[in-house]
């Protein structure tokens, strides 16, 4: 026979267990509810109400967001949309230039491909030290960033011409995204393979 306080424990610990379970759902479902739907020429992402748009910087971007910065990191990550008609220079000179973007030492680079609802994309994943532009892009001057990563995604609109997403910022701030932002175009890592040239 259970005492009186063994059977209080039972039920305050279900109750707990209950409640934790409860809240994780909570959060999860308001989490996929609070996205905004964005129209950027022929593409529609769904981005997280917390990612505030903001007038593009500079005339070569369609669309740019910020991102808030999580706990431990004193920036913002930045979400840019670009898109030049045709293919943009192609796919692998575009990644290329991306990994460019990072010191040499201590980079890390995944690169993979998918299909999402407005077509097939790459994706590329790079972790070091990014050369963060400042200043206007024809002065080429950059800023070593150690710790950073860069979520890249060249994405092909069929008859249309190719989108490039290009999500950057401190490493924990970017990381803490990536679902999020590979939902917003309609990607599944699960179902990504690694890209061919």
């Amino acid at each position: 026979m259970i005492s009186p306080t063994t059977y209080r424990r039972v039920i305050y610990s279900v109750l707990a267990l209950s409640l934790a379970i409860y809240a994780c759902t909570v959060e999860a479902a308001e989490k996929d509810e609070k996205t905004n739907e964005v129209k950027i020429k022929d593409i529609t992402l769904k981005v997280p109400a917390t990612w505030k748009s903001a007038p593009p910087s500079n005339n070569l971007r369609l669309a740019q967001f910020e991102i808030p910065a999580v706990k431990g990191d004193k920036e913002p990550a930045e979400l840019v949309i670009s898109s030049f008609g045709g293919t943009g220079g192609g796919v692998s000179a575009n990644i290329t230039r991306w990994i460019g973007q990072f010191a040499s030492e201590g980079r890390k680079v995944k690169v993979t491909q998918g299909e999402s609802k407005d077509g097939k994309y790459v994706f590329a994943d790079l972790t070091g030290t990014y050369n963060k532009s400042i200043g206007p892009p024809f002065l080429r001057k950059t800023k070593a960033v150690p710790d950073s990563q860069m979520l890249g995604v060249i994405l092909a609109v069929e008859g249309k011409a190719y989108y490039f997403l290009k999500l950057t910022g401190p490493k924990k701030t970017v990381s803490s995204v990536a679902d999020e932002f590979r939902a917003s175009f309609g990607a599944n890592a699960k179902e990504e393979k690694p890209f061919e040239q």
